[in-house]
């Protein structure tokens, strides 16, 4: 359990970057778990898992495709009629093999459906940093594109330079801008790509602080502003009223020697409504984000 603990921590502490990243970083530890468990009960082992699944969700709150992954776990365990705990560790073992295979499965069709909306001369502007994104536009270079891509910066935490340090090892040309810029730049641009956290049942997205103006000034610039993101991201608890967890960060992240009275505001996500998103570019193909629930029913009914 120690480690489960330090893996929380780390993606607390933005250690581990990235919804897919972190997914599999949780994945991972119950892999180890499983591996290492001294539990001598069924029920023993399933009170481990929870207390892993706690410590993990507890994490950060805008998770949805790793809480959607370790619950996807715990549910085949708990829908093993096995009580032999050796058995019960194969199907974690199993399990996560299988949603892992789901999830690469579902970048590589995302990248094929979503790498064919880049056409030779196109300007790509895209915002932070998003793992299925820069493989998808990998997948355009490769297949003989030539584009380039306008990057945001991406304060506080600056993970616009990996997008860009990405994008210039695959030879891309890449042109990187402060977010105060974009009004000016998105003009530019012949599409919006941004990736996405979490998916609510409205069709909305939560993405990095910042996604919505963007959309906003892509909207008044006549750009075409595409999501793209696996369907897994959806958030099945928006669905009874809830809404999704927006992260709050420390205020050093912002200024580190900020004066001790000025209130400092770090939200890390926000959500860019429906209206504003031309297409969600998902492993099913392109849709309007409005037909999520139709989406999530054909492919992961489980979720629902």
């Amino acid at each position: 359990m120690e480690t489960v603990k330090s893996t929380a921590d780390r993606i607390r502490r933005l250690q581990v970057k990235g919804a897919r990243n972190v997914a599999i970083a949780a994945l991972e530890e119950l892999l180890i778990l499983a591996e290492e468990t001294k539990a001598k009960s069924r029920e023993d082992f399933i009170r481990e898992l929870s207390k892993a699944k706690a410590l993990l969700f507890s994490s950060r709150p805008t998770e949805p495709l790793m809480r959607n992954a370790v619950s996807w776990v715990l549910c085949s365990v708990n829908c093993s009629k096995s009580k032999h705990v050796g058995d019960l560790a194969r199907v974690v073992s199993s399990s996560v093999c299988e949603f892992l295979r789901s999830l690469e499965a579902s970048r590589e069709k995302i990248a094929e459906i979503g790498a064919k909306r880049i056409k030779d001369g196109t300007t790509v502007f895209t915002h932070c940093h998003s793992s299925t994104v820069t493989y998808m536009l990998r997948k355009a270079k490769y297949s003989g594109k030539n584009f380039e891509v306008i990057c945001t910066e991406t304060r506080p935490v600056f993970q616009g330079r990996i997008t860009a340090k990405e994008m210039l090892k695959l030879g891309v040309k890449t042109t990187f801008i402060v977010e105060s810029a974009a009004r000016s730049v998105v003009r530019n641009a012949d599409i919006v790509v941004v990736g996405a956290d979490a998916i609510t049942s409205e069709g909305n997205i939560v993405n990095k602080i910042g996604t919505a103006t963007i959309a906003l000034l892509a909207h008044e610039a006549r750009v075409p502003f595409y999501v793209v993101s696996e369907l897994l991201k959806f958030d099945a608890a928006t669905l009874y009223g809830e809404y999704e967890g927006i992260e709050e960060r420390g205020r050093s992240e912002v200024w580190a020697e900020a004066p001790k009275k000025l209130i400092v505001r770090n939200p890390a996500f926000e959500v860019t409504q429906r209206g504003y998103i031309h297409g969600l570019i998902c492993e099913e193909g392109i849709f309007p984000p409005h037909m999520i629930i139709e989406l999530i029913e054909r492919k992961y009914s489980w979720l629902l």
